[in-house]
């Protein structure tokens, strides 16, 4: 089963520097039934893409919690055995945050690593105002929701797992 990781670039570093994404379990975004319920469609590079996006948006709120990270989403996709995964795990159904929500039991090695997703450098603006107003959309101000869904504008862009270095710096 393909799962997409929400990350911070420190956090990418860490993986890639250990060799595997450890200790689990962690959560990540997969296409569950709940994503298939929420998105409507049988179309599965649509909803891969809409676990992508779950991801990203997860992504963004840790960046917003490490004051020290580079202001881009970043999001690690592996592949994993499907015993090693708990769709819903926190059984909040179809709650907004908890669709596409999956838990990964364990650690996942490097070599299970498919791809990275991440802004690109033009992003980083629009990211860094995004996690400053995440508290307040939440609180339902519509203008920071607003500000919020400026970062999800920018497109995420692919890198092969031999990029990570160089993303990593």
């Amino acid at each position: 089963m393909r799962v997409y990781v929400p990350l911070t670039l420190p956090g990418l570093a860490a993986a890639y520097k250990a060799g595997e994404l450890a200790p689990g379990p962690f959560v990540a975004y997969a296409v569950t039934p709940g994503l298939r319920e929420w998105y409507v469609s049988d179309d599965i590079e649509e909803l891969e893409y809409a676990a992508l996006g779950r991801a990203a948006a997860a992504s963004l709120r840790l960046v917003a919690g490490d004051p020290a990270a580079e202001r881009r989403r970043v999001v690690l996709a592996v592949d994993v055995a499907d015993g090693a995964v708990t769709a819903d795990p926190e059984g909040r159904g179809m709650e907004a945050g908890a669709i596409g929500e999956v838990r990964v039991e364990g650690s996942v090695p490097a070599k299970r690593f498919g791809a990275v997703h991440a802004d690109a450098d033009d992003a980083k603006d629009d990211v860094s105002a995004a996690a400053a107003a995440l508290g307040a959309a939440d609180l339902g101000d519509d203008d920071a929701q607003f500000t919020v869904d400026g970062a999800e504008d920018h497109e995420l862009l692919w890198f092969g797992v031999q990029e990570i270095p160089g993303l990593i710096g």
